[in-house]
C-alpha cells in the first residue's frame, strides 16, 4: 500500500481510503460482517477511514467504532457533519450550534476520544463560514478533533472559506472530498486546481462513478432497472435513453484499455484518480469482502502517460458524461426567487 501527506496536515495516509456509506441499513446490515471488511482492509495496509454521521442514521460509525476497538491509534478517522440527523429544525446544517451537538454524537457513536478529520458535508448558505470555521477551531482547541475540511464545495466556496480564515485568524479546510471518477472529470477545471493552490488533501468519492465503472453495465447486455443501483437512479443506466449513449459507449473503451493495461475496468478507475497530482486518497465502498479484495488487488497499479493519454481521448479533461449523485447546488439555481426580480409595486391612483 502506498501513503500520501494529507494536504498540509503531516498526516500520511493510505491511498486507498476505506469508505464506508455501504455499512449497515443502506448496505451491509451485517456489522459482524462490515468488522471483517475494516479489519481484512486494515491488514492489506489500508490506514485512511471515512464514514459519516447520516450513513444508515448514525450506523455506519457505529459499525466502524466497534470495528476499530483496540486499533484506534492505527487509525486515520474521518467522519462528516451537515445532512440533518432527526426531526425538527437545528438538527443539521453548519450553525455551531449544530456542530457542537453532532461531534459529540459522532465521538459517542465512534467510541472514541477524537476524530483525525471531521469534514463539512455540503455548503450551508443559512450559516455564515465564519460561525462554521470558528466552531470547527474550537473543536481543534478542544482536542475533540484533529484538522477539519468540506465535503463537495465548488471552488468558489473553498475561496471563500480560505479568505474568512485567513482574515478572522482562525483555521482553515485543510482537505476537500469531490466526486471524482473517468466518467466525472469536472472538478478538474476549478476544484482540483485551487485545492493544489491551498495545500489541502483531496479524498475523491464515487470513483467507479456509483458503480457505472463496475464492469456489470455494458453496452448491448439488458439492465435490471428495478434492482441494486439502478433502481435507485434508473434514468441513469436505462440504455434507452440518448443521454446514456456516451457513457455505455466509454465504458467500452474502458475496458478494451483495461484488458491491454492488464486490469480490471474497476482497478483502472480507481488508479486515474490516485494519478491526479491534487489527489491523496480515493474512497473504495465495498459492501461485500470480494468487492474489497477485487480492488485492493489493483492497489499498486499506476497508469503511465500513454494509458492516462488514451483515457482523455475517451473522455476529455473537464467533461462530465454524468451528474454525480448528491452534488450540492447552489440557491442561485435551486430557488427562483434568486434569478426573478420582484414585480413592481401598482402606482399609486
Amino acid at each position: 500500500m502506498r501513503y500520501r501527506v494529507l494536504g498540509g496536515t503531516g498526516i500520511e495516509v493510505s491511498v486507498h481510503c476505506l469508505g464506508t456509506m455501504m455499512f449497515g441499513a443502506v448496505g451491509n446490515a451485517d456489522h459482524d460482517d462490515c468488522a471483517r471488511i475494516v479489519h481484512a482492509a486494515l491488514a492489506r495496509g489500508i490506514n485512511f477511514v471515512d464514514t459519516a454521521d447520516m450513513y444508515s442514521a448514525g450506523e455506519s460509525e457505529e459499525i466502524v467504532g466497534k470495528a476499530l476497538r483496540g486499533r484506534r491509534d492505527d487509525v486515520v478517522l474521518a467522519t462528516k457533519v451537515h445532512f440533518p440527523m432527526g426531526e425538527g429544525p437545528n438538527r443539521g446544517g453548519n450553525s455551531r450550534r449544530w456542530i457542537v451537538r453532532a461531534v459529540e454524537d459522532s465521538l459517542r457513536r465512534l467510541g472514541t476520544d477524537w476524530i483525525d478529520l471531521y469534514q463539512v458535508h455540503r455548503p450551508d448558505h443559512t450559516t455564515d463560514v465564519e460561525e462554521t470555521l470558528a466552531a470547527l477551531t474550537d473543536l481543534v482547541r478542544a482536542g475533540k478533533i484533529r484538522a477539519f475540511g468540506c465535503s463537495t464545495f465548488p471552488a468558489e466556496e473553498i475561496v471563500e472559506a480560505h479568505h474568512v480564515a485567513d482574515r478572522r485568524a482562525l483555521g482553515r479546510f485543510r482537505t476537500e472530498q469531490p466526486p471524482y471518477s473517468i466518467l466525472a472529470r469536472g472538478v478538474e477545471a476549478s476544484v482540483l486546481p485551487v485545492c493544489r493552490r491551498y495545500r489541502m488533501g483531496v479524498l475523491v468519492w464515487s470513483p467507479l462513478a456509483s458503480g457505472f465503472l463496475s464492469g456489470r453495465y455494458r453496452q448491448g447486455r439488458p439492465v435490471d432497472l428495478g434492482a441494486g443501483r439502478p433502481a435507485l437512479t434508473p434514468a441513469r443506466f436505462d440504455p434507452a435513453l440518448s443521454g446514456n449513449a456516451a457513457k455505455y459507449a466509454a465504458v467500452e473503451d474502458l475496458v478494451t484499455l483495461a484488458g491491454e493495461v492488464g486490469c480490471t475496468l474497476p482497478q483502472l478507475a480507481v488508479a486515474f484518480t490516485a494519478a491526479h497530482p491534487a489527489v491523496t486518497s480515493a474512497i473504495i465502498g465495498p459492501r461485500t469482502m470480494d468487492q474489497l479484495d477485487a480492488l485492493l488487488a489493483g492497489a499498486e497499479l499506476t497508469l503511465d502517460d500513454a494509458v492516462l493519454d488514451r483515457i482523455d481521448e475517451i473522455v476529455p479533461p473537464g467533461v462530465n458524461l454524468y451528474q454525480p449523485d448528491g452534488v450540492w447546488s447552489p440557491p442561485s439555481l435551486t430557488d427562483p426567487s434568486h434569478r426573478r426580480r420582484p414585480l413592481p409595486d401598482r402606482a399609486a391612483a
